[in-house]
C-alpha cells in the first residue's frame, strides 16, 4: 500500500538467524527514519554474516592445505566497491583483487596493504603497471603485449611486486555464457589450447625467472565445481610442467580466481566454500601438499547473503486485472535482475509501514522500480 508499506530484495539466502537480523535492522531502520517517505530506499548489510562467511572461507581451505601454506583470499571490489565493506573484510583477514584505479584507490582508502592486493585486468594502462610496481601489489598480464610492458618498466627500475601471467584453460563455459571466462573464445587471459600458446607461456617464463605466478579464473556465476575445478587442475599441470622445464620451482603461488556460484532461489547457502575446497582437493591433491601458495578471488558469494534492499512502495495499483506495487527500487539498484531477471532472481519479502513483517496471503503481484520504462520491474 501507499501508506507507507514497503518491500525487500534479499540479495542472498538467509538461514533462520541471518532472517531474523533482517527483520530486526528493516525494522530499526523505520524507527529511525533511515527508511521514510523522505527517504524512500536504503541498503542494508548484515555484518555480523558478513563476518561469517569470511571465516567459513578462511577454515574451508585451512581444512585442506598444509600447514604452513600461505593462502591469500582478496575480494573482487567489484563485487562491492564501498570503502567500509572492504574495511570490515580487511578486518577478517581478507585482501582485495582490483581491476581498474578507482577499485585500487576503494581498497587503499580502506587500509589494505599492497602485498595482500592483486591487480587483475585485460586493459591494464601504462600508469596502472607503473603504479602497481612501483607500489608492489601483485600483477598478472593478462597478454603477451602487456607482458612487454612490464618488461620495459622492470629495465627502469626494480619491483617487489609477485607477478605472473593469466592464462585461459579453454575447459568450457557454465549456463550463463556472459560470465564465463574460460570459454575458447573468452577475452581474458592467453588461451592455452591455442597452437603456440602453452609453449609461449612457458617459455615466457624460462625467460623471465621474476614471474613467479600463475592465474587462471573459470568464470562466475552458473559455473558448476568440477568445471570449476577443471580449470584450477589445468593450471597446476601447467606450472608443474613450468617448473619441471625450469629445473626448480619457479612457479611458487597459484591464484585459482573465484567465482563460487551464490544459490539466489532459495535461503540455502549452496555451494559452500568448504563443498569447493574438497572438490579442488580431490581433483588436484597437489595443489594443497605446501608447494604452492595460494590466492584467491572471492567476491559475489561473500557478501550475497547478506545484503537486504528496502524500498518504500509508493503506490499500489492494478492494471489489466494485475495488481503493482511501484516502488523506489529497481533497475538502478538491481541492474542484472531488470536486464536478466532468469540469471539474476532476487526474494521479495513485504513489510508494513512499521517496518514489521507483513501477514496474510500470499498476492502475485508484479514489483516495480521508478524508470521510465516498462521492463523495470525486480519481479513479475
Amino acid at each position: 500500500m501507499s501508506d507507507g508499506t514497503g518491500t525487500s530484495g534479499d540479495l542472498g539466502g538467509t538461514d533462520a538467524e541471518r532472517s531474523a537480523r533482517r527483520d530486526e535492522a528493516v525494522r530499526a531502520a523505520v524507527e529511525q527514519g533511515l527508511l521514510g517517505p523522505d527517504a524512500p530506499i536504503v541498503g542494508l548489510l548484515d555484518v555480523a554474516g558478513i563476518r561469517e562467511s569470511a571465516a567459513e572461507l578462511r577454515a574451508a581451505f585451512e581444512a585442506v592445505t598444509a600447514p604452513g601454506t600461505p593462502v591469500l583470499h582478496a575480494f573482487a571490489v567489484k563485487a562491492s566497491p564501498l570503502v567500509p565493506v572492504l574495511r570490515l573484510l580487511h578486518e577478517e583477514g581478507i585482501g582485495a583483487e582490483v581491476a581498474s584505479p578507482g577499485e585500487l584507490a576503494l581498497a587503499r582508502a580502506a587500509g589494505v596493504p599492497a602485498p595482500r592486493t592483486v591487480l587483475d585486468s585485460p586493459a591494464k594502462t601504462p600508469d596502472e603497471l607503473r603504479e602497481a610496481l612501483a607500489r608492489g601489489i601483485a600483477v598478472n598480464a593478462d597478454n603477451p603485449q602487456e607482458l612487454e610492458r612490464i618488461d620495459a618498466l622492470l629495465a627502469e627500475g626494480t619491483s617487489a611486486s609477485p607477478l605472473g601471467i593469466r592464462v585461459n584453460p579453454q575447459v568450457g563455459g557454465g549456463s550463463i555464457e556472459a560470465l564465463s571466462t574460460a570459454t575458447a573464445t573468452s577475452k581474458f587471459g592467453v588461451a592455452l589450447r591455442d597452437e603456440g600458446a602453452r609453449e609461449w607461456v612457458v617459455r615466457a617464463y624460462l625467460d623471465r625467472p621474476w614471474l613467479t605466478r600463475l592465474h587462471a579464473h573459470t568464470g562466475s556465476q552458473g559455473i558448476p565445481l568440477a568445471l570449476m575445478a577443471e580449470g584450477v587442475a589445468e593450471t597446476y599441470a601447467l606450472a608443474e610442467e613450468i617448473n619441471e622445464r625450469a629445473g626448480r620451482r619457479q612457479v611458487d603461488t597459484l591464484d585459482i580466481g573465484g567465482g563460487l556460484p551464490v544459490n539466489f532461489a532459495s535461503d540455502e547457502t549452496t555451494p559452500t566454500y568448504a563443498a569447493y575446497a574438497r572438490v579442488l582437493r580431490e581433483a588436484v591433491p597437489g595443489l594443497f601438499d605446501g608447494r604452492y601458495g595460494l590466492v584467491t578471488e572471492f567476491g559475489r558469494s561473500l557478501l550475497a547473503k547478506h545484503g537486504t534492499v528496502v524500498a518504500r512502495v509508493e503506490y499500489a495499483k492494478s492494471a489489466g486485472g494485475r495488481p503493482v506495487a511501484v516502488t523506489h527500487a529497481g533497475v538502478q539498484v538491481a541492474t542484472r535482475t531488470v536486464y536478466a531477471p532468469g540469471a539474476w532472481p532476487l526474494r521479495i519479502a513485504a513489510y508494513d509501514g512499521k517496518g514489521l513483517p507483513k501477514e496474510g496471503p500470499d498476492v502475485v503481484q508484479d514489483v516495480a522500480g521508478p524508470a521510465c520504462f516498462a521492463g523495470d520491474l525486480l519481479a513479475a
